[in-house]
């Protein structure tokens, strides 16, 4: 079944409600989705629809992250250094409040002139000339002011154009008052909106993601009989498929994750004992967050090797259906293949591409993160598996996109992927096969390359930061820093070779 989660990770851009037919239950993909009026740009992932397909009931399916209404405001860093006296601080924070700007981060550190400080701060501008007015008003105060985004470019009209995007991991905190829908916030169609007591107890647990910052250890949160009943239902009916219908790497990690994470019908796991088992194995982590983010957010934490992940979970009238993505989707559907090395690699190239990326590539990516993420099927010998999270998380389609003769099947290609719409309220029409997951990575790769964007990037494991490669310096630098690894691969390999 797909359920609306999936549909609203993908599609909550557009936000029109979609109506479920009456019938069918299903259990969740990938986000949730009750806003199917979207530019597929917006479009992301995550489809939980419940509708009747041949007699059969559809799941839902979820998209994660939603494009928000456009336009929106100008998310804009500024640059700008200080000399070092008693109540230069105070001064600069009374001529931001003159502003009356709404800022999102304000940071400082020492700077490369002498006596002074470096400071860098983002704030949402209502327009560009909200921007100029900001940035000549600094300049009568500080010593020198700039703007930049994510891409800072010695060329400033090319910077201006290219949208922000967060640099180190701890910037991934100004998401959390970016989600679109949380909490409480529940559609007229929702199986709980009339049900007082769990919107409260959504509004709880949202409020708890709400509050972590990175370097903090993952809230825990103490579920009820209720919802671990809930959570029971759903396992129990998913560990039935996936003997036969998920791929050998979800079907290898699982048991690991029954006996490090607590993995049971009985127990819904906790996102800090799975974030930490993550990590062990591919350095990817899951971080709460309390309801959907854009498709813009949601992929740019990728970069990071960051997975969010919702902790409140359906309600217990319908444990097979969710109009969104909940925590049975996040920890059935998504976890278990972050755990595989070359399926994370994958991952992280999206994230990566998505940096800087325009709206158009974005909305490129989106599709591509649609048909392998949450709808992908993976080649086993003469046999087809499913690996994407929306199957994996949804019975009635995990079943369908293996045996029904009705959808097409085709060869990963991720042009083909990048230009192919897809539905969010049913069935999907097409699946792409892959051969393997570093198959996958390798094509997806040589496919990004083409993106409109004036400058590389890489994730820099050590500092948790991105480097932009934009000019020979950068390069160089980079190129020293991984020479040393090359000189150790050389010389692991001649030992083995002597041998």
């Amino acid at each position: 079944m797909q359920s609306r989660a999936t549909i609203r990770r993908a599609a909550v851009a557009a936000t029109a409600a979609t109506r479920r037919p009456t019938q069918c239950s299903a259990p969740l993909l990938v986000g949730a989705a009750h806003s199917v009026r979207r530019s597929v740009a917006a479009a992301s992932v995550n489809v939980f629809s419940r509708v009747s397909v041949r007699g059969m009931a559809t799941p839902p399916v979820f998209t994660k992250h939603a494009e928000p209404p456009k336009p929106e405001t100008i998310k804009t860093s500024l640059f700008f250094t200080i000399k070092d006296k008693v109540g230069a601080l105070d001064d600069v924070l009374a001529h931001i409040r003159r502003l009356k700007l709404s800022l999102t981060r304000i940071e400082s550190r020492p700077s490369k002139m002498s006596g002074a400080y470096d400071f860098y701060i983002d704030f949402e501008a209502q327009n560009k000339a909200q921007v100029d007015n900001v940035v000549d008003r600094f300049r009568t105060f500080v010593e020198d002011v700039k703007v930049i985004t994510g891409y800072e470019s010695e060329n400033p009209g090319e910077a201006a154009n290219v949208p922000w995007f967060p640099r180190k991991i701890a910037d991934l905190d100004t998401y959390v008052d970016h989600t679109i829908t949380y909490g409480a916030e529940l559609d007229a169609d929702h199986p709980g909106f009339k049900d007082e007591e769990y919107r409260q107890r959504r509004a709880e647990i949202a409020a708890i993601a709400q509050k972590f910052r990175h370097g903090e250890i993952c809230p825990r949160v103490e579920y009820t009989p209720t919802e671990t009943k809930t959570w029971g239902v759903v396992y129990n009916k998913l560990m039935k498929l996936y003997e036969t219908n998920a791929c050998k790497e979800h079907r290898f990690i699982f048991p690991l994750l029954v006996q490090n994470c607590g993995f049971s019908e009985n127990n819904i796991p906790q996102i800090d004992d799975v974030s930490r088992f993550v990590k062990e194995c591919t350095g990817w982590t899951i971080r709460p967050v309390a309801g959907l983010l854009s498709s813009r957010d949601f992929f740019n934490a990728f970069a990071f090797r960051v997975f969010h992940n919702t902790q409140y979970i359906r309600h217990h009238s319908e444990p097979l259906y969710t109009p969104e993505p909940d925590v049975c989707h996040e920890i059935l559907g998504h976890v278990p293949l972050y755990c595989d090395p070359d399926f994370a690699d994958f991952a992280q190239e999206l994230g990566l591409a998505s940096l800087g990326a325009s709206d158009a590539d974005l909305e490129k990516l989106s599709r591509i993160y649609w048909y392998t993420i949450e709808f992908g099927l993976l080649k086993e010998g003469d046999e087809l598996k499913a690996y994407g999270a929306g199957l994996l998380s949804s019975f009635g389609e995990l079943e369908y996109c293996i045996s029904s003769p009705e959808p097409k099947r085709l060869p990963f290609d991720p042009e083909i992927c990048a230009n192919t719409p897809f539905p969010i309220t049913k069935y999907q029409e097409v699946y792409f096969i892959a051969e393997s997951f570093k198959d996958m990575k390798e094509r997806v790769k040589t496919y990004f390359e083409g993106f409109n964007r004036p400058f590389q990037v890489r994730y820099n494991p050590y500092t948790q930061q991105i480097e932009v490669l934009d000019n020979k310096d950068k390069i160089l630098k980079y190129a020293h820093s991984i020479q040393g690894d090359m000189s150790r691969l050389s010389d692991a390999l001649d030992k083995i070779l002597q041998k």
